[in-house]
């Protein structure tokens, strides 16, 4: 006999990194094409052709590129923008036959500092999901190197 067992909540995920800079510095390096471009994607990959009508309603897409050529585009739909406080847009890769998922990302002052909480969701899959909190991650480290590194 075959089982299949599904839970009622969503698969989601959740990433939280305290960013040593300003919460207004943060925000802008989320939301400014030329920032993003140096590290949006996963370790070893190039974005390029970062488009962004940042307003609700807006629509946004990249494309990251692997260190073998391979191109993944992505894209979504800005659906909440408050400043230095909140976004919350949709996110698919471009061309595959997988739902959107919604992504939030939230800015919080911590002294001088920034406390960043990015979640997503529904999944269809644990391995989804996966897939997505280890590139995500690694953006996320990208985006605090990037910070540090360059004093932006």
């Amino acid at each position: 006999m075959q089982q299949t067992i599904r839970t009622s909540e969503p698969i989601g995920l959740v990433i939280e990194r305290l960013i040593d800079a300003p919460v207004a510095l943060v925000f802008r390096v989320w939301t400014t094409p030329e920032h993003l471009a140096r590290w949006l994607g996963p370790k070893d990959f190039t974005p390029h052709s970062i488009r962004m009508d940042f307003r609700p309603g807006g629509d946004w897409s990249a494309i990251i590129r692997s260190p073998e050529g391979a191109e993944y585009p992505m894209g979504g739909v800005y659906r909440e923008i408050d400043q230095n406080r909140r976004l919350a847009f949709t996110f698919r890769w471009t061309g595959e036959d997988e739902p959107d998922t919604l992504v939030t990302v939230t800015f919080e002052p911590n002294g001088e500092k920034t406390r960043l909480t990015f979640a997503q969701t529904p999944f269809e899959t644990i391995e989804s999901r996966d897939s997505h909190l280890d590139g995500w991650g690694e953006c996320l480290d990208r985006l605090t190197a990037y910070i540090l590194q360059n004093h932006v």
